[in-house]
This record gives structure tokens, sequence and C-alpha cells, in this order.
């Protein structure tokens, strides 16, 4: 049976050891005016000055981590909150839209032993399993806020995520076909592995 072709980013769902999730989040600064847009279920990054594929992010600020794996890679963005500056309400959205000139606080699933499920955009056989791959970018849905980040099928060493197994999902499980859902974790994570 297909997999139904439907990428919803990264989607918190445990931790190793078969832990319980608490589900809890940390809470992070966006700068002001950051011109990308950060969707729920996106991989971010915390600055450093620089740019790791997408926007240069200030340090002590978190962006998104748009295109390649990243050493800064932080965790798993959650929605943020902010004033917004044409209404000057208190505003909640579980996505970034881009470029608004306003601080944000963003909540982040940041524990690097975090499990989470997100679809391959293509094939991934099992013998990818306990290896790393990367992410592969699209842009998300500001109509839902979603993300639509994905999993790429080659495997390699200092990549973001690391495949741990095939998800339970009864509609996207299908191995032989493109598009299947996995659980990974962070391969590479500020708080893990990273060494300056």
């Amino acid at each position: 049976m297909a997999n139904v072709d439907a990428p919803f980013g990264f989607r918190q769902v445990g931790g190793l050891g078969s832990r319980p999730t608490s589900e809890g989040t940390s809470k992070y600064i966006i700068e002001s005016g950051f011109a990308d847009s950060i969707f729920a279920g996106d991989i971010v990054e915390a600055g450093a000055g620089t740019s790791e594929g997408g926007t240069a992010i200030a340090a002590g600020y978190v962006g998104n981590a748009a295109a390649t794996s990243s050493s800064r890679n932080l965790g798993i963005f959650n929605g943020c909150f902010y004033d917004d500056p044409t209404t000057s309400k208190p505003t909640f959205k579980n996505y970034w839209p881009a470029s608004v000139a306003a601080e944000a606080q963003a909540f982040v699933y940041d524990n690097p032993d975090d499990l989470f499920e997100v679809q391959s955009e293509g094939t991934l056989v099992r013998a990818t399993v306990a290896r790393a791959v990367d992410m592969a970018y699209t842009t998300g849905a500001t109509i839902n806020g979603r993300s639509k980040e994905e999993i790429s099928v080659t495997a390699g060493a200092d990549l973001a995520v690391r495949v741990v197994r095939i998800s339970g999902d009864p509609a996207n499980s299908d191995i032989g076909s493109a598009n299947a859902n996995w659980i990974v974790k962070f391969n590479q994570h500020i708080y893990y592995n990273y060494s300056t």
C-alpha cells in the first residue's frame, strides 16, 4: 500500500529509552525583523552571527535551519509569542511570519534525546536505521503554521538526525515506497555534541 505524501515536519513522540515525553519546551528569542519564516515542526538552530543554510542568525537568538545539517541545531520549533506591532496585541502563532518588527519568544523542543516522527522525501530503506540523514527543507504552510520538512533518503556521517525506526503509523509505514514516516533523534545538536 502506498504511503500518503503529506509532510508535517518533525513531531515529538517520546524519548530514548522509552521514557515518557514531557512534551516540554524551552523559551528562546527570535530577533525582531528576522527575515525567514519558521513553522511548527521546523528544525531551529542557535545563532552565531553566521548562516548555515539560510538567513544569518545573530548570536543569542534562534532561527530556522533552512537547508542543510547544522552543528548548531537546537531543537524543533513549536510556535511563538510576541506583541504584534500592527495590532499592539499579544499574539501566539504556530509559525513566525518573516520580518515582524518585534522580538518573539520561541518555544522549542530542545532535549537532544527527544524522538520525533517525520516523513521521508523518497524511499528510505531499513538499512538506514541507526544511520544519519539530513533534512529536506520545504517552506511550511501559513494557513495552519505547520512545517513541511522531511528527511532525505541519503545517509552519511555528519548529518542532522539519526534514524531510529519506522513509525507505527499504519497509513505511512510501507518502507517499500516513498514518503514513509520514521522515528528520528538529533545527530547534530548544540547541547549534545557541539565542540565550541
